[in-house]
């Protein structure tokens, strides 16, 4: 982790979060200890609903992360999770006051570092918030970073940010954004969450595995990187994984040729499906392929 230097940073406008504390890699140390009561009720009220909801929905790899972290009903601390993500897969998780620049996100996860927002939502919030808060960050991401497989393609991926540019890291986002955000998994149990955009919301957990809505499309990048999304509403796609060594080999591809490949091809609107699509039906059972 950098240290602070004496060079101002720029100020930080609309955006929830004390960003006048931070590190010139926009960081801000966690005090476990300074959360108000209130704040432990809204963590312990969110990780018993999601946590039940994990443990029938979620795939293997994150309920295995999830008990080798102890997560308990207290919110946790950064650096005792940092001891235990060390000492299995190398990463570590940092502490940041909000959302932070894309060069800034791509250089720590290209360095094992996941970025934690140290502030958790308002009672008012539990079901929705526009910027990704502590709950969403650790429970959502981190206990997946325990697994060896999905830990490299993180930092495959970080790495991948930090090369891209401006001319293509949207192209970028969308793998990040329909993997480790709103991915899903099938296994020989069935379909399974493990997006922490998905695992962190009772209502989008629902959705993805239960409703005949979305359209649910076999893993491709090339396609993942043609596909739109939308922030604010239930996903009208999800790309589902056999493997997650699929997510590591997509990021070891030529991305030059691919971004110069991809440029001369259409926009995919979000719940589109394309002619001849394998689309994975809502038992997602790997014989029912």
């Amino acid at each position: 982790m950098n240290q602070r230097d004496s060079s101002p940073l720029p100020p930080v406008t609309g955006l929830r979060g004390d960003y006048s504390r931070m590190a010139s890699d926009w960081t801000v140390p966690q005090d476990p200890r300074a959360y108000s009561s209130e704040e432990q009720d809204i963590w312990r009220t969110l990780l018993r609903r999601q946590s039940r909801l994990a443990r029938q929905h979620a795939c293997a790899q994150f309920l295995t992360g999830l008990a080798q972290l102890d997560i308990d009903e207290r919110i946790p601390d950064f650096a005792r999770a940092s001891d235990v993500l060390a000492r299995r897969t190398g990463w570590r998780v940092v502490g940041v006051p909000g959302l932070i620049p894309d060069d800034m996100f791509y250089a720590h996860l290209a360095n094992r570092r996941f970025p934690v927002t140290v502030w958790i939502r308002r009672r008012d919030e539990l079901d929705y918030l526009v910027e990704p808060d502590l709950f969403h960050d650790f429970f959502g991401h981190v206990p997946l970073l325990a697994d060896p497989v999905f830990a490299d393609y993180m930092q495959a991926y970080g790495q991948r940010g930090v090369e891209a540019g401006a001319a293509n890291v949207h192209r970028l986002a969308r793998l990040y954004w329909y993997s480790v955000e709103f991915g899903l998994f099938r296994s020989d149990a069935g379909l399974k969450v493990f997006g922490a955009g998905i695992i962190s919301s009772a209502k989008e957990t629902l959705y993805a595995i239960g409703s005949p809505v979305p359209a649910r499309i076999a893993f491709d990048a090339r396609r993942v990187m043609r596909t739109a999304y939308e922030i604010d509403k239930l996903q009208r796609t999800y790309f589902v994984l056999d493997d997650f060594r699929q997510l590591f080999e997509a990021t070891q591809v030529d991305f030059p040729s691919l971004y110069a490949e991809l440029a001369q091809q259409p926009e995919i609107p979000t719940g589109a499906v394309l002619p001849g699509e394998r689309l994975i039906p809502l038992a997602g059972l790997r014989q029912a392929a």
